[in-house]
């Protein structure tokens, strides 16, 4: 699909420092208000308080709640989320420098996690060295269940090695 030519009149200019409701906030992201005080509770994204005790979200916090989101997708805890965002203040807009670091730790995550998903896809039909001894396999990769002696679990598949 072709970019629009918006003229200066059809487009809205939003200022850095422009507060957004709740319900604005829901509208824009599409996470349920529910969700957006969860994400409040657990220090994902902070709001300012009103004299009248309603939220109000800096526009910054729209990149975040996107973040949120697309991890949520794709199957990432949001602790591992609170962790890569740890560093990236909450009560400012965020500089360049600080989303970068951000984004170069938790890419450094991720690549692990993907690393970790492509060994249990390569090891998903074979012997994952639970111990189990029901596949022909077992009894050349791990014989008289030696892996049980590392312990207990997927020995060959360690959490460690799926980036969790």
């Amino acid at each position: 699909m072709p970019a629009q030519n918006l003229d200066d009149a059809t487009v809205q200019h939003h200022r850095p420092d422009e507060l957004l409701t709740i319900g604005e906030m829901s509208s824009r992201t599409g996470v349920a208000v529910s969700a957006l005080r969860f994400y409040e509770g657990l220090g994902l994204i902070s709001a300012e308080r009103t004299s009248g005790n309603q939220r109000r979200y800096a526009r910054h916090m729209l990149r975040r709640v996107s973040l949120v989101t697309v991890a949520k997708h794709l199957g990432i805890p949001l602790s591992d989320v609170q962790a890569a965002l740890a560093d990236v203040p909450l009560d400012r807009t965020p500089t360049h420098e600080e989303w970068q670091r951000a984004s170069r730790q938790w890419k450094r995550q991720l690549e692990a996690r993907r690393l970790g998903i492509e060994k249990l896809e390569r090891e998903l039909t074979g012997c994952i060295g639970c111990g189990c001894l029901s596949m022909k396999a077992c009894s050349l990769l791990n014989p008289d269940d030696a892996l049980s002696e590392a312990g207990s679990g997927p020995r060959r598949l360690e959490p460690g090695d799926l980036g969790v």
